[in-house]
């Protein structure tokens, strides 16, 4: 990885750990106020940080403990634009029930006067392909 996607995706991991920890001010800050975004957890395109505040709310609310992790980052660079895919795992957890979603995301980021802010997210639920032939 270049330098560049090298922080990048230390932006992704920051905000994840964030997540983890429950601090929705620390995660909301690394996207742009006007994201547009698709969640796995609706149909419908949800606008602005306030609205993504409440998707990350309703996964919060669903298990006393939960966890994302983010892996094998792809980082492409456009110049002042970039774009990472990535899976992704949550892990809900409620005295010893333990439930998994797993799935697929994107992130467009733009570097605005310096500073990489997520500005589009795409979220899906992974559909596992059957078994090669």
């Amino acid at each position: 990885m270049t330098k560049v996607e090298r922080e990048i995706w230390d932006i992704e991991k920051k905000q994840a750990a964030a997540f983890n920890e429950r601090d929705l001010k620390t995660v909301l800050s690394f996207f742009d106020k006007n994201i547009v975004c698709f969640s796995s957890t609706q149909h419908e395109r949800l606008t602005g940080r306030t609205a993504l505040r409440r998707t990350f709310e309703y996964y919060l609310k669903q298990a006393e403990a939960v966890q994302y992790r983010i892996t094998k980052p792809v980082v492409q660079l456009y110049g002042d634009t970039a774009i990472v895919s990535f899976y992704w795992t949550v892990t809900l957890k409620s005295g010893s029930r333990r439930r998994r979603i797993e799935g697929r995301g994107t992130h467009v980021l733009v570097n605005q006067k310096g500073t990489w802010k997520i500005v589009h997210e795409h979220f899906s639920r992974a559909h596992h392909a059957p078994e090669k032939m």
